[in-house]
């Protein structure tokens, strides 16, 4: 499924049920969410709806009554911060792209949580902006918590100035980066914070970080490179180059060649 990170509106948790043995519960955990009339006007049974910034599946719904349910997987669990919701509290919704009909006002976000960060600081940006700060905890941390597996990404790294992340499915732009305090800030202008239910959390709050997916393409691509080049440079397979290896090496060949001629080390 596709999302944009555009909050359609703010549903209500009204119920969780930890084993729901009810159909659409499926003898698991699940969660109602009310308040949603917005979001359910096309909805089907095993629609995607995203909400506050997981990708969950509808498995009952009551149009008039503005509520649907989804059930909730331990990976689901393990990986958000789905175990801090309680009954009462807002969501943010957010129903699948409708191909060909929907602008993308955010960017493309998938619903699947990378990790849940915490709320830090929050601080006036006026006239009428906030600016939220958040900490991403360490690689080993978060491996240990089982949030991430030991083969994962550190999430810091996919994190940009400038650049997209979705926060409790928010599409929002980052406007600052502390690598080395491992934190990260955004901006709320004021109609964001009357639509999403971030400016409801308090500091050591745990929100839902999903970062760009884009970014973890290249990383995947540029990494699966390195790795074949690496284990051609060991076997001695030097004719064996990647076209995407040739490319690159023709790209840097080509900037270096033109720094050297600029600084006047090699003839023009």
């Amino acid at each position: 499924m596709v999302f944009t990170g555009i909050v359609e509106c703010m549903g209500t948790i009204s119920s969780i049920v930890e084993s729901d043995n009810t159909w659409g519960g499926g003898n698991g955990l699940s969660v109602t969410i009310a308040d949603a009339a917005t979001v359910l006007p096309d909805v089907n049974l095993g629609d995607s709806i995203m909400v506050s910034g997981v990708c969950v599946t509808v498995t009952e719904f009551d149009v008039a009554a503005g509520t649907f349910k989804v059930g909730i997987a331990p990976e689901t669990v393990r990986r958000t911060n789905l175990g801090q919701w309680k009954v009462g509290g807002k969501v943010n919704l957010e129903r699948a792209m409708l191909a060909g009909k929907t602008r993308l006002g955010g960017h493309v976000v998938q619903g699947h949580v990378d990790c849940p960060v915490t709320l830090v600081s929050r601080r006036p940006d006026p006239p009428n902006s906030i600016v939220l700060r958040f900490h991403i905890a360490p690689l080993k941390d978060l491996i240990a918590s089982n949030v991430l597996s030991a083969t994962d990404s550190d999430p810091l790294q996919f994190v940009t100035s400038k650049g997209y992340v979705c926060l409790n499915g928010t599409s929002l732009t980052v406007t600052n980066v502390d690598r080395d305090a491992r934190c990260f800030e955004v901006m709320l202008i004021a109609y964001t914070q009357q639509h999403v239910n971030l400016p409801l959390a308090a500091v050591n709050d745990q929100i839902n970080l999903e970062v760009d997916e884009l970014s973890k393409y290249v990383e995947s691509v540029v990494r699966a490179f390195v790795d074949n080049e690496s284990v051609a440079a060991a076997s001695g397979e030097n004719g064996s180059e990647s076209a995407l290896g040739g490319l690159i090496k023709r790209l840097v060949d080509e900037a270096v060649d033109k720094k050297l001629k600029a600084a006047g080390i090699v003839p023009k």
